[in-house]
């Protein structure tokens, strides 16, 4: 199918672009939640010790250079769904703009990546409550913990940006009050134990050279992962335009406040030796203050945080796997929805991760984490890849049809641009990162695969339904 020459809000619209069954029951501020709740998971309480063992003190510029490839990220976009708000996203665009193969492949890079970061997320979970259960295997809290977020899923959109909602609530709530505790201990240190100079103590800022800080900004975006949820939630949400806009500028805020600000904290409070020895840095760092049940009070933000992430990456990967059915790209049963509007058969499709994760975590106890994250990193960095690719085209479009947009990207197109380079250097990097030597071990025989059975099946599928 192709749009060529149509106006961008005239296009033949297809189940795709009005939900196809997917209700319109998510609020402005369970969308700005959803983002928080994919992005400040794992990746910000356990990966944070990954970076800073990669890159020292330097992790904090690392966090800043993830976050400004995230900040063109949620524009280019934020721009395209103000514009067209659609089931599918980015895919759709991708489809639309770039081709049906691109569309195509773009939905099952990110469907990858959230099926393998569910996967890290639920791990997370067995792990955190062996810290209260060690005599429990966490194999069955990440089936129990599993069949929970499942079921909620499976129920209407409403529940889940409730449930979503409240899960990222705590998680922010206590994120704020480790900051405020983290700036007591900097600022109220008589023994001048904790402050910068901790950045200088082993090693120097830069303690692992330039490199470790380029190679750390690998986690950092795998840590941000999470906030291109605004623009898939914006297909069910009762004013998506509104809703984009005010979740953009709100979201992006938080996140380095969550992030860089409380990674400049960490740092300044114990030296980068004592955080790599340690369990998560932020437990570390509440080891300093003595407060009663501190590390249980902890533990358990750190469960609430993978849920929620999991919780928001199964919605995101359902709605990616709800939109492929809907383009001829994936079994149609998966685009069955409930009477509640749930993409039942999505959802439990979308559960392999959790699977594949319960397998490492029985096969590789200790190294699990790992292992998903580098599975999950490859369809991070090349959907985002592909998302700043989608808006180059999109905005070719634009200016040739003489379009007026709402929101703009600054900067266009050298950010767009920009980011695509910083992004595509990154997948080369991982190559040489020991942490990541399964990054593109998986991911370019995955390209492989996935586009052979395009050319074999859809594009031969798509031929005879043109005839």
């Amino acid at each position: 199918m192709s749009f060529k020459g149509a106006s961008l809000d005239k296009q033949p619209v297809r189940a795709t672009d009005v939900g196809s069954g997917l209700k319109k029951s998510l609020t402005p501020a369970q969308m700005s939640m959803i983002a928080l709740g994919s992005a400040i998971g794992t990746g910000l309480f356990a990966g944070s010790k990954l970076a800073i063992m990669m890159a020292g003190p330097s992790v904090i510029l690392s966090y800043v250079i993830g976050g400004v490839v995230a900040l063109l990220v949620m524009g280019a976009l934020a721009e395209m769904t103000v514009k067209q708000p659609v089931a599918g996203s980015f895919g759709v665009y991708a489809e639309r703009y770039l081709g049906r193969f691109a569309g195509y492949l773009t939905k099952y890079l990110y469907r990858s990546a959230l099926i393998f970061a569910v996967g890290t997320e639920v791990s997370a979970v067995g792990e955190y409550m062996q810290y209260w259960f060690p005599q429990i295997p966490g194999l069955w809290w990440v089936a129990i913990f599993s069949a929970v977020l499942l079921a909620v899923n499976f129920c209407s959109v409403k529940i889940f940006g409730t449930t979503e909602y409240w899960f990222s609530a705590i998680k922010v709530f206590a994120v704020l009050a480790f900051i405020i505790i983290a700036l007591w201990l900097v600022f109220h240190d008589p023994q001048d134990q904790f402050g910068v100079h901790n950045y200088s103590a082993e090693g120097g800022f830069f303690a692992n050279g330039l490199f470790g800080t380029w190679s750390a900004v690998i986690v950092a975006i795998f840590s941000y992962m999470g906030i291109e949820a605004i623009s898939i939630a914006a297909a069910e949400a009762r004013n998506p335009k509104i809703a984009v806009r005010k979740s953009f500028k709100v979201s992006f805020l938080r996140l380095l406040l969550f992030y860089v600000f409380t990674m400049a904290l960490i740092l300044a409070v114990a030296p980068t030796s004592e955080l790599i020895s340690g369990g998560s840095p932020f437990v570390t760092v509440m080891s300093q203050v003595g407060i009663p049940f501190a590390d249980s009070v902890l533990n358990f933000v750190l469960i609430i945080a993978a849920l929620s992430a999991m919780n928001a990456q199964l919605y995101a990967a359902t709605r990616m796997l709800h939109s492929l059915a809907d383009s001829g790209h994936a079994p149609r049963i998966a685009h069955r929805t409930n009477r509640a509007g749930a993409p039942i058969h999505a959802v439990w499709m979308s559960a392999g991760g959790i699977a594949v994760a319960a397998v490492v975590y029985a096969l590789v106890p200790d190294g699990g984490f790992g292992i998903m994250l580098s599975l999950a990193t490859f369809g991070a960095l090349a959907t985002w890849l592909m998302i700043l690719l989608t808006h180059v085209s999109f905005r070719r479009r634009v200016k040739r049809e003489q379009e007026v947009l709402e929101f703009k990207l600054f900067g266009y197109p050298a950010a767009s641009i920009l980011g695509a380079l910083l992004l595509a250097a990154l997948l080369v990097t991982s190559y040489f990162v020991p942490q990541f030597k399964f990054t593109l071990i998986f991911g370019v025989p995955f390209v492989v695969v996935m586009s052979v059975l395009y050319w074999l099946v859809f594009a031969r599928k798509t031929q005879k339904e043109s005839v």
